[in-house]
């Protein structure tokens, strides 16, 4: 890891989802956003302002996982994405390039993150829909929350780790194999946060 060992007392861990859970993190600090990366944001920002409400502080590290596809890396694989791309945001009418965001960058890409160099790096392309058609265009990983979850944490100065399990090959069978890979997903990512997220008697 490019980063030390964090306090279970002093993480918040991200999902999009409880069924990426699989109540296998119960013992952890957890909140579910929902799908989409407008119910990322918001309530990212509720659950940080909460902590620093009840702690005096934001927390140590917010660390995302959760499932995501891939027409790269194989299903099964941990992807660490320090990249991010907001798949579709497209204002190219008015001059812009595909994916960025008037008025705040030239680039598409969003370097944010901690590097994890136990695990394969990854740009991390997320939008409100679910991809099916196996197209990576400047990303190798999709997701529909990670992006709006980095730029929170940036925005407010918070470390922000990702690490994403692929379910699936953005593919025709997506929805198929994301579906039958929500236990392998959670407890691949549970023996990896626990790597990574110790408790106090552990440091």
């Amino acid at each position: 890891m490019s980063f030390h060992p964090v306090s279970i007392d002093t993480t918040l861990l991200v999902f999009a989802l409880k069924s990426e859970a699989q109540e296998l993190f119960d013992d952890f600090h957890t909140i579910y956003t929902g799908v989409g990366k407008v119910n990322a944001a918001y309530q990212l920002v509720l659950g940080l302002s909460a902590w620093k409400e009840k702690n005096g502080a934001y927390p140590e590290l917010v660390l995302n996982v959760g499932s995501a596809g891939s027409g790269l890396f194989p299903c099964g694989s941990i992807v660490n994405c320090t990249q991010f791309i907001q798949r579709d945001m497209d204002v190219t009418v008015f001059g812009h390039a595909l994916f960025t965001t008037p008025n705040e960058c030239l680039s598409p890409v969003f370097s944010a993150g901690l590097r994890c160099e136990d695990f394969p790096q990854g740009v991390c392309g997320s939008g409100d829909n679910f991809v099916t058609d196996g197209k990576m265009h400047g990303w190798n990983v999709v997701d529909m929350e990670a992006y709006a979850l980095a730029k929170v944490c940036s925005g407010m100065n918070v470390p922000f780790c990702c690490l994403k399990y692929i379910s699936d090959g953005a593919d025709t069978q997506a929805v198929k194999s994301w579906g039958n890979s929500l236990e392998a997903t959670a407890q691949v990512l549970h023996d990896v946060v626990s790597k990574i997220v110790v408790s106090k008697k552990a440091r």
